[in-house]
């Protein structure tokens, strides 16, 4: 667990935010003896807390960004460029910033901080102890680990106390809970930094609640797979008792379990599990280096992952925001309008057929195209605006997905996997492994599912190339803001090669169609300076610092 954030953390919310007795109700970890651990109410509003401790409170927040979900998963979209921004607050227009854009009149548009790029930048001012807040590597580092800890406080505490009714089956959701979540927080962790620590001590329990004793990045993943096993051997022992399901319902809570969202039952559960270890293998690989074996473990992770009517883990925004905030806790929010935060990049909109459903009924043109700072970056000059579905008389079609609604509850955030993600991993397994027909069938169920009204693109005949561009395009627009454009961009080699044929701007407005766009952004974060600078690496450590 991370020393720095251990001893700063302050929570807001020590009680019911709300009169309804399912909203979030947070203890804070770093009291793992306090007596409300002791009882089963007690731990089970712990429990449904950790969508605060885990995506919510940490020691900094900058009001512009946000949260977890429109600040840390912004950086990924940012880098994924389906997003862009010139707001400089936490650095995230240098986060978002390519190296250089190359126009098709030839002249380029650098990033203005050259010649220094984003990887200067990162290592040289924005991961510094002294930047404070300012560090945006530091944000996704510090939730997880936050999510970790309150994990292993939830596991420290739940054999000693008494249950009622299923005692037994009390416990053993609980414990799933914590070892889902902290599985997820590893999947994170491995995903996006260089190195990592494996904690498995709740603050209090070790010295200083932490260790110096940092490990690789596959370490890090395979702890993830440890501990999302752990949970399944549990939950293959469960069946969706009443007190199975009244357990649940006090961990989720209730503007959670609508829609997608809702109680889980164990095998739906697992198969979410299932869904989340195939992603942390794909993502985590680069496209040219995944072996057969991989393809072939993917297939089974996906066979027995997420199905069609299963209930997944979501997130909701309520009135009073007491998770998300109905306009700013998502990057969908954040980009919604013409004067917002992060802005639609011409290379998203670029990757939608003329035809598809889903861009007319989520985008619209702007009277004028949006240059903003220009001292501020390259990227983010765009044409479009993201639509708010939600407002009166733009409701737009109700059998085509929506990417933004601004009303409370209208928008449906994926916390992990989904339906989609699945059957597009098992797509690619397939397209990659000879079986490029049943591939194409995969994306086309999706874009069905979807109300994309596009005609199919098996049977007809495509190659290899093609049914790969299919899957790029379509995981670009069927995934969109599920925070796994920059994992895609860091596999298929973009950040190194750049991305030719796009469209982008000029600073007056110019449009080019064969731009070539150098990205150069880091695949794997360092380990936050915040962290080192408190809890330095014990001797034998890993590398905690990329060597790109």
């Amino acid at each position: 667990m991370n020393k720095f954030k251990i001893y700063a953390l302050t929570l807001a919310f020590s009680g019911l935010m709300a009169s309804c007795k399912e909203q979030l109700q947070v203890e804070n970890p770093n009291q793992p003896s306090s007596p409300a651990l002791k009882t089963e109410s007690g731990l089970v509003s712990f429990g449904e807390g950790f969508y605060i401790t885990g995506f919510r409170d940490v020691k900094y927040y900058d009001g512009v960004p946000g949260y977890f979900w429109s600040g840390a998963i912004g950086n990924h979209e940012l880098m994924g460029d389906v997003i862009g921004t010139d707001i400089a607050n936490v650095f995230i227009n240098q986060i978002g910033c390519p190296d250089q854009i190359k126009l098709d009149d030839g002249s380029i548009l650098t990033n203005p901080n050259s010649p220094s790029k984003q990887i200067d930048f990162i290592r040289i001012t924005a991961n510094v102890n002294s930047t404070g807040y300012q560090n945006s590597t530091y944000y996704e580092w510090a939730y997880m680990y936050n999510m970790n800890n309150a994990a292993n406080t939830l596991l420290a505490n739940i054999d000693g106390v008494t249950f009622t009714g299923e005692a037994d089956t009390k416990k053993a959701v609980l414990k799933a809970w914590a070892y889902w979540w902290k599985g997820y927080a590893y999947s994170r962790i491995g995903s996006m930094y260089y190195a990592g620590i494996i904690n498995d001590k709740a603050n209090g329990e070790m010295l200083n609640g932490t260790n110096g004793n940092y490990v690789t990045k596959e370490a890090i993943i395979a702890e993830a797979s440890k501990n999302f096993d752990q949970a399944i051997t549990i939950l293959n022992t469960l069946t969706a008792t009443a007190d199975y399901t009244a357990t649940m319902q006090g961990l989720i809570p209730s503007f959670n379990r609508v829609g997608k969202g809702g109680v889980l039952s164990p095998a739906m559960w697992i198969r979410n599990i299932n869904t989340m270890k195939a992603r942390n293998i794909l993502v985590n690989t680069r496209v040219a280096s995944m072996t057969a074996a991989q393809w072939a473990e993917i297939l089974t992770l996906t066979n027995s992952g997420i199905q069609a009517a299963d209930l997944v883990f979501t997130g909701r925004s309520n009135a009073t925001g007491d998770f998300l905030s109905p306009t700013t806790g998502t990057v969908s929010g954040k980009t919604t309008g013409a004067n917002n935060t992060y802005k639609i990049t011409e290379r998203l909109i670029q990757d939608f057929k003329p035809d598809d459903l889903r861009f007319k009924n989520n985008f619209q043109s702007r009277p004028s195209a949006y240059i903003g700072e220009t001292s501020r970056g390259n990227s983010f000059f765009t044409r479009w605006n993201l639509v708010n579905r939600g407002a009166s008389g733009s409701e737009g079609s109700a059998s085509v997905i929506t990417y933004s609604n601004l009303n409370a509850g209208g928008y449906e955030l994926y916390l992990a996997s989904s339906y989609e993600e699945n059957q597009l991993m098992k797509a690619e397994a397939l397209i990659y492994t000879g079986k490029i027909e049943d591939g194409l069938a995969l994306i086309d169920e999706v874009r069905k599912a979807q109300g994309a009204g596009l005609a199919a693109v098996a049977g007809t005949g495509l190659t290899l190339d093609a049914a790969k561009e299919e899957l790029r395009r379509e995981r670009r627009i069927g995934l969109l803001f599920r925070a796994l454009s920059f994992y895609d961009a860091r596999r298929w080699g973009l950040l190194e090669t750049g991305r030719t044929n796009a469209v982008a701007l000029s600073r007056t407005g110019v449009v080019s169609t064969k731009a070539t766009i150098t990205y150069g952004y880091l695949d794997y974060w360092d380990v936050p300076d915040n962290e080192i600078a408190y809890n330095p690496p014990a001797s034998g450590s890993a590398p905690i610092k990329n060597p790109k």
